[in-house]
């Protein structure tokens, strides 16, 4: 249990402190908050740790703070508190996942017993994630998602842990992305990596041939249809059929598509005979499917069954710090895919590229990349910000942080090069390092590493 955190949010001081030196003569370590916004940055799918929470604390409560951690991760232990007696708020908690609830006042003794049963229990999640996830195979997860932001190093986390399992995925994230991308690496860790991969895309399907694409005819079963005919769900079996955007899906046929989900079998248009389907089943949105099921628009039985396990692909806007060094990446991906020699990303190149917007996300900079190794510009000048307007002070600090960041790139890390050439002392180089969140590994020879 070496290196088990535990959290504990309280917003009396004194409870808080109290609590935490009880604890710490039981051998634990406590990590000490006033409230639970601040916790949910610390929480990840590869979080080594226990969370102990009041229930009752203004702004967040620990109701929404069990929610909260159980949609990036349902296997985090979280340990409520209360000071009021409260049965149906006991049943509550539980119903919602919590690891245990406590009444107050308690023992120092019975609260550490509980952390450490909880402890040993998500190092035993955590120890299985890991053995499942290897499994005597390697992967490239990293040349496939690259980036070094936490939200990156969670997501392939997950990815390799999901991707162990058969569970259906629903993998959430805006316009270009990298869902497909993900959908296609859950399959190729997966027991099923040699069996087909099927990619459907909803929104393309035409609405009169719809069900006789997914589910296949028999002959004569409408005009036109001569000869039998297997659908994508049929060429799909023994592997995984992705449905991307699946919110795309008409109303009427997603009541038979949740049939398939729930009994896995099929039955051909023109025939009664029911087929079993032996497949999993990912989908991708890149619209609110809650808010889609709000409006009418989707089945929120269908959600329900989809949802075994979520995937949340950030946007570039989320990790922007990993923007030089895929962009890097991606120039050199563009440089083998058109034979060119390696190219050389000019410095006044990349602090664009760094500093920009980018609504549409990897696949936009990929297009950028593109277009300077065929010798065209990087696609930048005109391109929409979808910042909106920045005041000059927004533009200088994007500018500054976008020169910082290709200097450390082109100098592979070492920083003495790096402040000598930007005419800054080291102690001022740190400084602006910590001010926009760069790390000195944002270099060329972590890229190669990477690839």
């Amino acid at each position: 249990m070496s290196g088990s955190r535990i959290l504990l949010i309280d917003d009396e001081e004194e409870m808080r402190r109290s609590s935490a030196q009880a604890l710490e003569l039981y051998g634990l370590e406590v990590d000490t908050f006033s409230s639970a916004e601040r916790v949910l940055e610390l929480v990840g799918y590869a979080f080594d740790g226990v969370v102990v929470s009041d229930i009752r604390m203004p702004g967040m409560d620990g109701m929404t703070l069990l929610q909260r951690i159980r949609e990036v991760d349902p296997e985090v232990p979280v340990i409520l508190v209360t000071g009021h007696a409260d049965v149906q708020l006991a049943v509550s908690a539980m119903r919602a996942g919590v690891y245990d609830f406590l009444e107050k006042p308690f023992t120092a003794q019975h609260l550490a017993g509980i952390i450490r049963r909880a402890m040993d229990r998500r190092s035993l999640v955590l120890e299985n994630r890991r053995l499942r996830a290897v499994a005597g195979k390697r992967d490239d997860l990293e040349a496939r998602l690259p980036g070094r932001t936490q939200v990156m190093v969670d997501l392939r986390y997950r990815v390799r842990a999901i991707g162990a399992t058969d569970a259906d995925t629903l993998v959430i994230g805006e316009t270009g992305a990298g869902k497909e991308v993900v959908a296609r690496a859950l399959h190729d860790i997966s027991a099923r990596a040699d069996r087909p991969f099927i990619a459907i895309n909803c929104a393309a399907l035409p609405e009169n041939l719809i069900e006789s694409e997914l589910f296949g005819h028999e002959a004569g079963a409408f005009p036109g249809a001569l000869r039998p005919r297997y659908g994508k769900f049929e060429h799909g079996r023994g592997g995984t059929i992705l449905l991307d955007e699946i919110g795309s899906m008409p109303f009427d046929l997603q009541a038979k598509f949740l049939r398939v989900l729930q009994e896995r079998v099929i039955t051909r248009l023109g025939s009664n005979e029911p087929l079993p389907l032996d497949v999993r089943f990912i989908a991708t949105s890149k619209v609110n499917l809650e808010a889609e099921v709000a409006g009418g628009r989707f089945r929120a039985d269908l959600l329900y069954r989809l949802n075994v396990a979520t995937l949340h692909v950030p946007s570039l806007a989320q990790r922007r710090d990993d923007i030089p060094l895929l962009f890097l990446q991606l120039v050199r991906e563009a440089a083998a895919r058109y034979v060119r020699n390696d190219v050389d990303v000019p410095a006044e190149v990349m602090t664009e590229i760094a500093g920009r917007g980018w609504p549409g996300n990897v696949r936009e900079l990929r297009n950028a990349a593109d277009r300077l190794v065929l010798g065209l510009d990087a696609g930048v000048e005109n391109a929409p910000s979808g910042d909106g307007p920045q005041r000059l002070a927004e533009k200088v600090a994007a500018y500054e942080r976008g020169l910082i960041a290709s200097a450390l790139a082109a100098h592979g890390g070492s920083l003495k090069p790096v402040y000598e050439q930007l005419g800054v002392s080291r102690k001022t180089l740190y400084e602006k390092m910590q001010k926009y969140g760069l790390d000195k590994n944002i270099n060329m020879a972590a890229l190669q590493d990477d690839m």
